[in-house]
């Protein structure tokens, strides 16, 4: 009997092609679209039911079975209030990867494995082996960063196809079966606002937030802005300071409601050579101190080799070789083993 596989099919051409790939390996392939989110924000319409649709249509295409499991509630309370609490404590969360940890790699296998599924597959850049996680091929569409809080136990149970292939290929494949999504452009923003800002959807959730004074290096109040939980570290547009050098933002303080800026690109507060991590995530094993480790402090962020690693009670202290800019509380740091994911934690 051939194993069963439920493919999360978002009504993209990932996951698309996902499907196709599994149904050629010969598995008895079931077609799930998540239903995370549906509600519409200020002048956005959320398009939950166009995609539900073109993964509807590429199952019919493939001739698999479909279904939709509602998690709407379970994403509510997961992901978005935790986004929402995160940024109101002055963090800058990555709500990407708490829907991996909870939804895609936790909730949907649990559900999928009681439907009768013997195993689960999604169409991230990154590849499995053996309960291990590994970077994607694609280095410019490699998705592991936002997969490291995800277990052993549930990778053993996951498998990610298109991690061996580049988008230029998956593109090809789904061109080549005429699946409906071939063409269709890739989702941006976050999993679940789509193209809607991250500052317009937290004033849709908590309204308009108190204006505060914008503060440069010298101490001198520089301008005003919308609500200081709007900013992260490193930014530089959305700050409205006319004239002059560009800004960038240094720090910020949630109960004084002060923006810190500074024009000077080397500026200390915007660059480090440590990393403070906490509410760590190990998938395999702990690091080894005998091997040789790097780490991204955010998406797309260049690897660093680490240099040392210190652990006091929760916290691990990485010493890197060089300096990171922009080290942002709330956001998450990845270490690697060449292009194994080890594990991470939270940047504090």
């Amino acid at each position: 009997m051939k194993d069963k596989v439920y493919v999360g099919m978002s009504g993209g051409v990932d996951s698309s092609v996902t499907a196709a790939i599994m149904l050629e390996k010969g598995y008895h392939v079931t077609g799930v679209y998540m239903k995370n989110w549906s509600k519409d924000l200020p002048g956005h319409h959320c398009t939950w039911e166009e995609d539900y649709t073109d993964a509807k249509k590429v199952a019919t295409q493939l001739g698999i079975d479909f279904k939709i499991y509602d998690f709407e509630n379970q994403y509510r309370s997961k992901v978005v209030d935790y986004m929402v609490s995160e940024y109101q404590e002055g963090r800058t969360p990555n709500p990407d990867i708490m829907c991996n940890q909870e939804i895609k790699f936790k909730l949907f296998l649990e559900t999928a494995v009681q439907d009768g599924a013997d195993y689960i597959a999604t169409g991230h850049y990154a590849r499995v082996k053996n309960g291990s996680l590994y970077a994607g091929l694609d280095k410019n569409k490699d998705q592991s960063y936002f997969l490291y809080r995800v277990n052993e136990e549930a990778l053993k149970k996951s498998i990610m196809p298109i991690g061996d292939l580049d988008k230029p290929r998956v593109r090809e494949i789904a061109k080549k079966l005429g699946l409906a999504t071939a063409e269709k452009k890739d989702s941006q923003g976050i999993c679940f606002v789509g193209k809607v800002g991250i500052k317009e959807f937290l004033e849709s959730e908590l309204g308009p937030q108190k204006p505060g004074n914008i503060v440069d290096q010298s101490g001198a109040t520089i301008g005003d802005h919308e609500g200081s939980l709007y900013y992260t570290i490193g930014q530089r547009h959305g700050l409205n300071v006319g004239g002059g050098l560009p800004y960038y933002v240094t720090g910020k303080n949630i109960d004084k409601n002060i923006v810190y800026v500074t024009t000077d690109i080397s500026d200390k507060k915007l660059w480090s050579r440590e990393l403070n991590l906490t509410n760590l995530h190990w998938i395999n094993d702990k690091p080894d101190s005998s091997l040789k480790y790097s780490v991204r402090s955010r998406y797309r962020a260049d690897l660093i080799n680490i240099q040392k690693i210190e652990v006091k009670d929760n916290t691990y202290r990485l010493i890197l070789e060089d300096e990171v800019r922009a080290v942002t509380p709330g956001q998450s740091a990845v270490i690697y083993e060449n292009d194994r994911v080890v594990g991470g934690g939270i940047v504090i």
